[in-house]
């Protein structure tokens, strides 16, 4: 690079110098081209008029002065004058400038007589050249009678030299672009030849000044020949294309990932029949295309009452059930440590400190201790499933704080990604944990640590500075603790495109008109829908209290518009979570009893789990759709219902504190606190035309189509892939300080 700026700069302002004597040049070369071009227009005018002006050139001056005023209807001719033989005038238009006279005009004639009956021309006037007088002689039968001037306004000509000149400069930026183009062009075939006789080297056939790096530089192409960055692969990310860019880059490895929660329950039902249940989560929704995708193992909670009876000798089973793609690791744990672990120190203590939901987390020193126990546990779980001592993991969740640490101690050479799935709090909020230290340090045992937004990228930052001893690379994003460095970033997560479930779910009409006829609705019943875990954080009371504000706001609504709540149960031994059922409950009788009608009631609950292929019908049933989570990492129930809606109608209201705002700008983003504001959404939601909600909901589509949980995962395991690549090579060459330095991301 530097040997090519060595001739682009002097090439540069060799081609300045050049342009501003080309300047010089095209200057002369305009005048003289204006100069002919007013000469011209001047004969040709007088010309035009010659005969009136000989018949009325010794008649009455005002009628020669009227024909002098026909000549000067040219929008650049200011005024004319008609001057006799002897230097007497004749007659002259109004605009004719007083300080030029006809002896003076005639007095510039050149001495030629053959030159001068071409005409001739002079600048005249105060203003330093801003107006030109052309002379053109006069003849009848023979009969010298005079000669016509044309006064010309010349200022166009300054603004065409002013329109060339930077036409001229243009030029100039183009000629030195290109110059320097070609020569970038020389310096990188310059630069492959190089590389070519490099290769030669690795293949034994030269050798010479490249002999002694032989052995290195062999090693080094064949990793970069393997390289290939995610940005660069062609096409929209799908399955296939996930697969592929994983084997470019992780040469078919498997994929490791720990979550709490598992992608398929067993239970046995009352009946004794064995059922397979997929859990209400988004984590599950976002991770389990992504397996189905790469394979690998999933590292898991079992909670179903026959999940025992499914797996094999080793807690392991192929998954889906009838098409396994990956394997399911299934964990067990006991009554007191699914207490502490699980409902006292994961939803009791870190989930409200990291929702701001106006829930006070609780925090017990024995819960803690069931934590760190299973999280060791599961640590070890994962462990066994590797096949290799730099496997590739991703821990998933608040669930987990401590495994990457602990990995991290077993498998030092592993690649480890975190996702934490919901908000992270900033560093005041954080610090209400006692343990903070601990989950910190734990999370910090990773490569990457992944969040949904930029500020919570920034949250986390803050809080290692306050509360840790590290140094933080806040151009890099990244926490550097002795040889160690965490790359901090921010993955906002989505959902499969296309989603194959909607494979088993009807078209809109037949979905519009099975749910209706379920919900015991007219056929032309307005319906909205939410679809949520029964949680506090999620909003689901401001939501029906919205609905109920919208009916008392916009009564044209009333006996027309129903809203139907699906709502799975959820940590229901928690009691918080119990008395928040208790007031969701109470609330819908208090709405219905308030509105309803013998034949119509606004508020229907359905307080059960639902299979995904069930939400997605109500997706494709509904005029609306209304998330309205008081504190959420992403939320992707925004983004299902826009996937089911391919007839591209439909209407999402989403509250600003979720994720999902930030990338559906196109739905109609309300403060769910503030019930009017929300009301009137919900109205003008189910008053919007068609042609807005096509609008709207295409925008939206073509986004989550684009950025789907493919690209999301294939971003985090492709950053993986470098990471592992470069902690490879430059470990060779100084261990893990010089491997951590040059992890910039």
């Amino acid at each position: 690079m530097r040997g090519s700026m060595r001739f682009v700069v002097p090439l540069v302002l060799g081609l300045g110098l050049l342009a501003l004597a080309g300047d010089a040049v095209l200057t002369r070369t305009m005048r003289r081209w204006f100069e002919h071009d007013l000469s011209l227009r001047s004969r040709l005018a007088v010309g035009a008029a010659r005969q009136t002006l000989a018949a009325r050139w010794r008649g009455d001056p005002t009628a020669l002065t009227s024909a002098l005023d026909d000549i000067t209807r040219d929008e650049r001719i200011m005024g004319a004058a008609a001057c006799d033989a002897t230097g007497a005038l004749r007659a002259a238009t109004e605009a004719f400038p007083a300080g030029v006279t006809c002896a003076e005009l005639m007095a510039a004639r050149p001495g030629d007589d053959a030159e001068a009956e071409g005409g001739w021309a002079l600048d005249a006037g105060p203003a330093g050249g801003r107006v030109r007088v052309g002379v053109v002689p006069l003849r009848a039968g023979g009969e010298a009678l005079g000669a016509v001037a044309l006064v010309h306004d010349v200022r166009f000509m300054a603004r065409r030299e002013e329109t060339t000149r930077g036409g001229l400069v243009g030029a100039f930026f183009v000629l030195a672009a290109c110059a320097a183009a070609v020569t970038l062009l020389a310096a990188r075939a310059a630069r492959a030849a190089w590389i070519a006789d490099l290769r030669r080297s690795l293949k034994g056939e030269v050798h010479g000044e490249f002999a002694p790096l032989v052995g290195d530089v062999r090693a080094l192409a064949e990793t970069l020949s393997q390289e290939r960055s995610h940005e660069a692969l062609a096409g929209a990310w799908s399955a296939d294309r996930l697969r592929e860019a994983l084997r470019q880059n992780l040469f078919g490895e498997r994929v490791v990932i720990l979550a709490n929660r598992e992608p398929y329950i067993h239970e046995r039902g009352d009946d004794g029949a064995l059922r397979v249940l997929h859990p209400a989560s988004g984590l599950v929704t976002a991770l389990e295309p992504v397996m189905r995708a790469c394979s690998g193992v999933w590292v898991a909670h079992g909670s179903g009452s026959a999940d025992r009876e499914t797996v094999d000798a080793h807690d392991r089973l192929g998954v889906p059930p009838g098409a396994p793609a990956y394997q399911l690791r299934r964990v067990w744990l006991s009554p007191d440590e699914e207490q502490g672990y699980y409902y006292g120190f994961s939803n009791e203590g870190l989930w409200p400190l990291c929702h701001v939901a106006h829930a006070r987390p609780e925090f017990r020193a024995e819960d803690w201790e069931h934590y760190v126990a299973v999280n060791r546990r599961f640590a070890d779980a994962v462990c066994d499933e590797v096949d290799a001592d730099d496997p590739i993991i991703l821990v998933q969740d608040y669930h987990f704080a401590l495994a990457p640490r602990m990995i991290r101690e077993r498998l030092p050479r592993a690649t480890i990604i975190t996702f934490w799935h919901i908000p992270w709090p900033n560093a005041e909020r954080i610090g209400i944990c006692p343990w903070r230290e601990e989950l910190l340090a734990g999370l910090l045992g990773s490569s990457v640590v992944g969040f949904h937004t930029r500020q919570h990228c920034n949250h986390f930052i803050d809080a290692v500075d306050a509360y840790m001893e590290s140094r933080i690379d806040r151009e890099a994003q990244a926490v550097v603790q002795g040889a160690r460095r965490t790359l901090v970033r921010p993955y906002p997560i989505s959902i499969e495109w296309p989603v194959r479930r909607l494979d088993a779910v009807p078209a809109v009409p037949v979905a519009r008109a099975s749910v209706r006829a379920e919900l015991g609705l007219a056929p032309d019943a307005l319906l909205g829908v939410g679809i949520d875990r029964l949680d506090y954080t999620k909003g689901i009371e401001e939501r029906l209290a919205a609905v109920d504000e919208m009916l008392r706001r916009h009564p044209s609504y009333r006996g027309r518009f129903t809203f139907v709540q699906l709502a799975a149960p959820s940590r229901t031994k928690i009691p918080r979570y119990r008395e928040l059922n208790d007031r969701v409950e109470a609330l819908v009788a208090e709405v219905n009893a308030r509105w309803a009608t013998d034949a119509w009631k606004p508020l229907v609950l359905l307080r059960a789990h639902h299979e995904p292929e069930a939400v997605f019908r109500y997706y494709r049933a509904a005029e609306l759709c209304y998330v309205s989570s008081l504190h959420d990492g992403m939320n992707l129930v925004a983004k299902e219902f826009v996937a089911a809606r391919d007839d591209e109608r439909g209407v999402l209201v989403l509250s600003q504190f979720t994720g999902a705002a930030r990338d559906l700008p196109e739905a109609l983003v309300v403060n769910p606190y503030d019930l009017r504001q929300a009301a009137d959404a919900l109205a003008a939601a189910l008053a919007m035309v068609p042609d807005e909600q096509r609008e709207r909901m295409r925008a939206m589509r073509r986004f989550v189509a684009e950025f789907n949980v493919y690209r999301w995962a294939g971003r985090m395991l492709l950053d993986a892939a470098e990471l592992r690549r470069r902690e490879r090579l430059l470990g060779r060459f100084g261990g893990a300080d010089r491997a951590g330095a040059g992890l910039r991301g």
